[in-house]
């Protein structure tokens, strides 16, 4: 089953709390949560201890996506906030298997992301030992993106990947999802779709989930 992760990003972080439930009432499957440092990517967001604050404002499951350098460091402070899921960067982990060891050691499943630039050859090796893949598919840093349509092969060469490798693995897609194109991208293999600005943009939040969800539930064809 195809899952919508509404990117929090670009929710108004004033009533973030009440973003959240607003977008689980929708029909959300999971809440996703960029970490940015300011170093790894130009822009600076949120930290453990807001994450811990909104935990309280959802049952869903916390997909933390870590866009920093020196990962490993805040593993343990992410996982004490709440999150289900913890996603780090091929480029910013210098020791990639020892960091996904200790995602898995807190109980969390554990993700790898790329840049749009960087090869699928860099995540290979790591496959079997992760639970998610996530390929982006804009320059990491800014919520509103536009999607880059040269990702799409990429998209598909990395489920053919995984069906080689670790089929258990889900591959997300993040950036530029919108309801134009959320059908092709999940023609092209991803399983958990992550929006942003077209969620928390629009008018009607449960209108624009239920809308997407309409878009991939029928059939997807194999590539």
């Amino acid at each position: 089953m195809k899952m919508i992760a509404p990117s929090i990003l670009s929710a108004d972080g004033s009533r973030l709390g009440d973003e959240i439930a607003a977008v689980e009432a929708a029909g959300a499957d999971m809440i996703h949560i960029d970490v940015m440092d300011g170093h790894f990517v130009p822009n600076l967001t949120i930290g453990p201890g807001l994450v811990s604050s909104i935990r309280k404002a959802t049952k869903l499951p916390f997909d933390v996506h870590l866009m920093i350098e020196n990962p490993e460091r805040y593993i343990e402070a992410f996982a004490q906030a709440g999150a289900d899921w913890i996603t780090i960067h091929v480029e910013a982990s210098v020791h990639l298997h020892r960091t996904i060891g200790m995602i898995r050691e807190k109980g969390l499943k554990a993700g790898v992301s790329l840049n749009p630039a960087t090869p699928l050859a860099q995540v290979e090796t790591i496959l079997p030992d992760i639970d998610l893949l996530l390929v982006m598919t804009v320059n990491p840093g800014f919520g509103g993106q536009k999607f880059i349509e040269g990702m799409l092969p990429k998209i598909v060469q990395a489920k053919r990947m995984i069906r080689e490798i670790a089929p258990e693995v889900l591959l997300e897609v993040d950036g530029g999802v919108t309801l134009k194109n959320i059908r092709a991208i999940a023609d092209a293999g991803a399983d958990i779709l992550v929006a942003g600005s077209s969620i928390f943009g629009s008018v009607n939040y449960a209108e624009t989930i239920a809308a997407m969800k309409s878009l991939l539930a029928a059939p997807t064809v194999t590539v």
